[in-house]
C-alpha cells in the first residue's frame, strides 16, 4: 500500500511517502524551487517521492492533506468578525489567496497530481502529533505540540499508546505561545515565520530583565495554560504582528530589518527565551502529571526551540524526549501519512525514525558529470583515504563543503548536506559566519560528537539520552570551559564572549557556554561518524563543527550543481562531493563571485 502525504499552503511545503507502513522518502519544497520555506503545492517533492519509490501517482492508494482548510476559513472569518471593523486591510488581502486557491484544495490537488484515488484530510495538530509520536522508539508517550496555529488549536497535550493517539486538552487560537515568539521576532526585526531561530541565538548575548513586561503579555497558568492580552497584538487582524501599545510597554518602536542588533534587543531576546522556558516546562509537568507516562515526544513549531527542549530534558519530569527532525509544518506530511497507516487503517507500527536522511542522493557518476560540465579540478578518493584525508584538512583549520548521500529531513544540516569546520579554532565562528555564510556575525555553529565521547565534552548523559537530530541544549563541560580562578567566567555587559575564548571548542561555544548538540552514531551515519572519528584520532578531539550547506536566505543545497556554486561563491577552501575533492585554490575562476557576495554585506 502506498500512503502519500502533503503539506503546504502555509509554510515549509512538504511530501512524504510510505510504502506498506515504511518511510520511502521525505523532503520540502523549499530545497527543489530555492524558495525559502515555500509554501506553495510542492509538485517537484511529490514528484521526488513518487521517482524514489519507483511508482507513479495512480499506484497510490491514499493521498494524505496535513490539515483541514475549510476549518481554518471558518477560524479566519470568525477571527474578522470578532475583531470588526479593525482587520478590513487583512481581511481584503487575504480572502482573494482562500477564495482563489485555498478553498480548493481538494479540486486544486486532484488536477495538480491527476490523481483519481482518495483523498484524506488530517488535522493540523492531529499531524503534529502522529509526526513525533508515531514515528518515535516509544511504545507509549505524552505527546505536546506547540505551534502559532493549525485551524484553531495552538498548543495540545496527549498522549500516545500503540497506534492510538488521543489529545486530551488545547489552547486555542489567539492565544499561542508560536505566534507570541513569532510576534517578538517581527518586533526585533527579524522575518516571521522564518528568523525564530534568530531571536533564540540572540538571546544568550542578554539579560533577562524584561520578563515581568512580557507578563503583561500573557498570564501564565500553574499547568503552564496561558492566556494573552490582545491589546497588544494586531495579528489576529492586521498587517503587522504587534501595535503601538506593546512598543510603548517596551520603550522602543519596531526595529528595521536585520540590524545590528543593540543591547535592548539582546535583553528583550533573553526576556523572551526564559518566559518560553517556562511555559514549556509547566506544560511538560502538567502532561507528566495527567498522564503518567515517562517519556515526552514534541512536534510543532515552538518543539525546533531547542534552549527550550533542553531545559525540558534536564528538568527530569520526563526519563527521555524525543522531538521529530523536521518538527514544523513539513513534517506534517509525515505525520498525516502515518496517521492514516497506523491510526485510521490500524496497522501496528513497525517504523522507527533513526535518522533524518530521506531526500534525493546523487550517484559519483552524477557528481563527475557535474564537475566535469565546470572544468572543475579534483581527485577521486578511496573511502577510507577520504575520511583521513578530510580529518587532515579540518585539522588544518580549512572549511569544508560535505556532500554526501541522501538529503536531510527538516531544517538541520546533519552531515550529508553541511559545512564542517574544526572546533578549537577561536576565528572559525567569524570566520564562517562572514565570508562563508554571509550571516550576522553572533549566530552560534553547532557541534557534532561522537555519541559515546559526549559525556567527556558537553554535560549530558549519552548514556540515557542522544541527539541526533540537533534539536537539544545543553553546557559545554565545566572541565572545558577554563578561566583564572578555575571557575565558569561570568558573562557581562562588557565581556559576553568571556566563556566562548576559554573553551577548549571556542567555535561552537555559545557566549553563555551552551552549545545545539547533533550526537553521531556510526550506525545512523557511517561515512560522517569515521570522518569525525578519524579528527578524534589525530587530534584528540571528537568534535567538529557542522551548520547547513548554505548561504543566509537559501534553502540548503539539494544538488552536486547548487554544492559545486554555493563552494565557488563563498570563501570556503574545500568541496568534498561524495568521493570527489576539490581545493578552491584549482578550481577555473567564478565571474560572479564577487559581485554576488556583496549583496550579503552586512554590518
Amino acid at each position: 500500500m502506498i500512503i502519500l502525504g502533503i503539506s503546504a499552503y502555509y509554510h515549509d511545503s512538504a511530501a512524504a511517502l510510505l510504502r506498506d507502513g515504511e518511510l520511502i522518502a521525505a523532503a520540502s519544497e523549499e530545497r527543489f524551487t530555492r524558495i525559502k520555506h515555500d509554501q506553495d503545492f510542492p509538485v517537484h517533492a511529490i514528484r521526488f517521492c513518487l521517482d524514489q519509490a519507483g511508482v507513479k501517482i495512480g499506484d497510490v492508494d491514499y493521498v494524505a492533506f496535513y490539515d483541514k482548510p475549510f476549518v481554518k476559513f471558518e477560524r479566519l472569518l470568525a477571527t474578522y468578525v470578532d475583531f470588526f471593523p479593525r482587520g478590513f486591510a487583512s481581511f481584503f488581502q487575504a480572502i482573494p489567496l482562500w477564495l482563489k486557491s485555498r478553498l480548493w484544495i481538494k479540486e486544486h490537488m486532484l488536477k495538480e497530481l491527476d490523481y483519481k484515488g482518495e483523498l484524506l484530510f488530517g488535522e493540523h495538530h492531529m499531524s503534529h502529533a502522529a509526526s513525533c509520536f508515531l514515528v518515535s522508539p516509544f511504545e507509549e508517550a505524552a505527546i505536546l505540540t506547540v505551534d502559532g496555529v493549525g485551524e484553531w488549536s495552538t498548543t495540545t497535550q496527549g498522549i500516545g499508546r500503540g497506534n492510538d493517539i488521543e489529545l486530551l486538552n488545547e489552547i486555542r487560537f489567539p492565544h499561542s505561545l508560536g505566534l507570541l515568539y513569532s510576534a517578538f521576532t517581527y518586533y526585533l526585526g527579524f522575518k516571521v515565520n522564518s528568523a525564530e531561530y534568530k531571536v533564540m541565538g540572540l538571546a544568550p548575548y542578554g539579560e533577562p530583565v524584561y520578563c515581568d513586561k512580557i507578563r503583561e503579555l500573557i498570564d501564565i497558568k500553574d499547568d503552564g495554560s496561558y492566556v494573552m492580552n490582545m491589546d497588544y497584538f494586531e495579528y489576529p487582524y492586521g498587517l503587522r504582528m504587534t501595535n503601538g501599545k506593546f512598543e510603548e510597554l517596551f520603550g522602543h518602536p519596531a526595529y528595521p530589518n536585520e540590524q545590528k542588533p543593540t543591547r535592548h534587543q539582546m535583553d528583550v531576546a533573553a526576556s523572551l527565551q526564559q518566559i518560553t522556558n517556562e511555559i514549556m516546562l509547566k506544560l511538560a509537568r502538567s502532561l507528566r502529571a495527567k498522564t503518567g507516562m515517562k517519556k515526552l515526544t514534541m512536534a510543532g513549531g515552538v518543539a525546533l526551540n531547542c534552549v527550550a527542549n533542553g531545559e525540558i530534558l534536564r528538568d527530569g519530569a520526563f526519563e527521555d524526549l524525543w522531538v521529530q527532525p523536521a518538527a514544523g509544518d513539513a513534517g506534517g506530511a509525515l505525520g498525516v501519512a502515518f496517521h492514516v497507516w497506523n491510526t485510521v487503517l490500524g496497522h501496528p507500527r513497525t517504523f522507527k525514525m533513526n535518522h533524518a536522511y530521506w531526500g534525493p542522493e546523487f550517484s559519483g557518476e552524477a557528481i563527475k558529470t557535474c564537475l566535469d560540465a565546470h572544468g572543475a579540478q579534483y581527485e577521486e578518493l578511496p573511502r577510507e583515504q577520504l575520511v583521513e584525508r578530510v580529518a587532515q584538512l579540518i585539522d588544518g583549520r580549512n572549511v569544508i563543503g560535505w556532500f554526501q548521500g541522501r538529503m536531510e529531513f527538516g531544517p538541520r544540516a546533519l552531515g550529508n548536506r553541511s559545512i564542517l569546520g574544526d572546533a578549537r579554532d577561536p576565528e572559525m565562528q567569524k570566520t564562517m559566519n562572514l565570508k562563508i555564510k554571509f550571516r550576522e556575525s553572533f549566530r552560534p555553529f553547532a557541534p557534532a560528537v561522537l555519541h559515546e565521547r559526549t559525556h567527556e565534552w558537553f554535560d549530558f548523559d549519552n548514556q540515557r539520552h542522544s541527539s541526533p537530530f540537533m534539536l537539544l541544549v545543553c553546557q559545554v563541560a565545566e572541565e572545558r570551559i577554563h578561566s583564572s580562578n578555575g571557575h565558569r567566567p561570568v558573562k557581562t555587559a562588557d565581556d559576553v564572549f568571556a566563556v566562548q575564548r576559554a573553551s577548549e571548542a571556542p567555535a561552537i561555544t555559545h557566549v553563555d557556554g551552551s552549545a545545539r548538540l547533533q550526537t553521531v552514531r556510526r550506525e545512523e551515519n557511517p561515512l560522517y561518524y569515521d570522518l569525525i572519528e578519524a579528527f578524534y584520532r589525530r587530534t584528540g578531539c571528537p568534535v567538529i563543527i557542522n551548520t547547513s550547506f548554505n548561504v543566509r536566505s537559501e534553502p540548503i543545497v539539494c544538488t552536486p550543481e547548487e554544492a559545486y556554486t554555493c563552494f565557488m561563491r563563498t570563501e570556503m577552501d574545500y568541496l568534498v562531493l561524495g568521493n570527489f575533492v576539490c581545493a578552491k585554490q584549482q578550481q577555473p575562476p567564478w565571474q560572479e563571485a564577487e559581485d554576488w557576495r556583496k549583496k550579503f554585506v552586512l554590518d
